[in-house]
């Protein structure tokens, strides 16, 4: 087969494991190759021998006749396969369909992803879904080829399988901190799917006391993970009390615990350090974490997508394409979008620090003060304050304008009322109807929000000086927003990635029209 066809196969591979219909032949050609970008996209199951794997497996290529395709793992598993102990399908990184779809199956992905069927049960994922299980299910299934009890399912078994991999928790912590009611329970769904028992899996011996809270997990990333591009946004933003930023690491409070960020050896993806109350935090805590360091993107293809603007084109020849940052809670992030509104990113990370104080009772500090009494940790706050909190703050103390007070509480009561969905279930153009209906919220607040609050990838802070500035030629007048406004819509779907790109270059001079 000529580069060209094999190219175009490759291509076509990608463009059916997107959501439309698995073309046999475009996946066939994909795994004769070996191509690591299409892990996650889909799933190989060979008849002869009852597996599925990655299409990088480095076994040898089956028979097309012998082979089936499946866009999750899910789905294989539904029909009988279970998970090739080669290549290791359960570490591949997501699918980045889902991080960017915005209908029902998308949505209902990324909150089956936050362990709401684990908690609610599929008729709680489909009331916040505002639909009916019926409904759901077929949408699902049309989409993946699985429901979300399979799909939930599949996400305890394959968290289960990295602990048991990467820890030395005690198989029955193992179980509940994967999400399962019970060890009998995760036993005999662990048998099913990988056709042996937990602990003859398991390549490290158990912990030698039951409970342990303290993990290490290697999240792998499609790509370079852009490690240093990440550590220098989240320390850029870091707030005094409930961040801290080293060299090399990200550390975090959040809610029963502390976490810590770090790269892996060839920037293969993150490592998550994790101090946590209680283990079934972790099953909540890593897709959180995968979202926020935008693991799952194939950032090639987005930056073959900018390319076709010359100026874009010309920064991506000195720099790769930072990655997207998602966030820790999108209420902490609406509001962080509040405060940055025509200020400095270090003014607002001050402002945000006095906030968190106020707002859980603490008596702000300033920088260098001797306050907190010297503790040890600098990390004082497990999490951001809750909408609840924010709303009923005197803010006044905070040292803010009156009408960016009254924003962040109008935005903090929206939400502690239900009025204002910040969820993953959210519907874009609703919630940017409903930003943009409160006082304070423009489009620039409402496009950063969705663009890390709900990791939309075309999310675009409209307007913004710095973007408009970035793009204006020296000795002419700086670019008018409705003008960055226009040259944006080439840049769709991708517009999110655009931001980040010319904000990480903000300093390079413009090479021309």
């Amino acid at each position: 087969m000529n580069a060209s066809r094999t190219s175009a196969a490759v291509q076509e591979a990608a463009d059916t494991a997107a959501g439309a219909p698995l073309d046999h032949a475009a996946c066939y050609e994909a795994i004769s190759r070996r191509d690591r970008r299409f892990d996650g996209h889909f799933y190989t199951a060979v008849t002869t021998t009852g597996i599925f794997c990655r299409p990088s497996c480095p076994a040898r290529t089956p028979r097309s006749s012998n082979v089936r395709f499946f866009t999750h793992a899910a789905a294989a598993s539904e029909a009988g396969f279970r998970p090739c102990r080669r290549c290791r399908p359960e570490l591949a990184p997501g699918h980045p369909e889902w991080n960017r779809r915005a209908d029902l199956a998308g949505r209902a992905m990324a909150l089956i992803e936050q362990g709401v069927v684990d908690r609610e049960g599929v008729t709680g994922l489909a009331e916040r879904l505002a639909v009916s299980e019926r409904h759901l299910r077929r949408e699902l299934t049309a989409a993946v080829g699985a429901g979300p009890v399979q799909l939930a399912r599949t996400r305890r078994l394959w968290l289960a399988r990295v602990l048991l991999d990467q820890t030395n928790l005690a198989v029955t912590d193992v179980a509940f901190a994967a999400g399962f009611g019970s060890v009998r329970q995760f036993n005999d769904a662990f048998r099913q799917a990988f056709d042996a028992t937990p602990s003859s899996l398991r390549r490290r011996p158990d912990a030698a006391a039951a409970g342990a809270t303290e993990l290490t997990i290697d999240l792998p990333a499609r790509g370079p993970a852009r490690w240093g591009d990440l550590l220098r946004f989240l320390s850029a933003r870091a707030v005094d009390g409930l961040e801290e930023v080293t060299d090399a690491t990200f550390r975090r409070g959040v809610p029963g615990g502390r976490v810590e960020l770090s790269g892996q050896p060839d920037d293969d993806g993150i490592r998550l350090r994790c101090h946590l109350d209680r283990l079934d935090r972790v099953a909540e805590l890593v897709p959180l974490i995968r979202r926020l360091a935008d693991l799952d993107t194939d950032r090639s293809e987005v930056g073959d997508h900018l390319r076709g603007d010359p100026e874009l084109a010309a920064r991506l020849d000195r720099r790769p394409l930072p990655p997207l940052p998602g966030a820790f809670d999108p209420f902490e992030l609406a509001v962080r979008a509040i405060v940055g509104q025509q200020v400095s990113v270090a003014g607002a990370a001050t402002t945000l620090a006095r906030l968190v104080d106020v707002a859980t009772e603490r008596e702000p500090t300033d920088a260098g003060s001797t306050d907190d009494r010297v503790t040890a940790d600098p990390i004082r706050h497990h999490g951001f304050p809750s909408a609840d909190q924010v709303a009923s703050a005197p803010l006044d103390r905070v040292g803010m304008p009156d009408r960016r007070r009254q924003t962040i509480a109008a935005v903090a009561r929206a939400v502690a009322d239900g009025r204002l969905d910040l969820t993953p279930a959210a519907d874009r153009r609703r919630l940017e109807a409903d930003l943009l209906a409160l006082p304070g919220v423009g489009p620039w607040t409402a496009g950063y929000i969705a663009m890390r609050a709900l990791g939309d990838p075309d999310g675009w802070p409209s307007g913004d000086l710095v973007l408009r500035q970035s793009l204006t030629e020296p000795g002419r007048p700086t670019m008018s927003a409705r003008e960055l406004d226009d040259r944006a819509t080439a840049w769709r779907p991708w517009r999110g990635y655009a931001a980040m790109l010319l904000w990480a270059t903000a300093n390079d001079r413009p090479t021309g029209p």
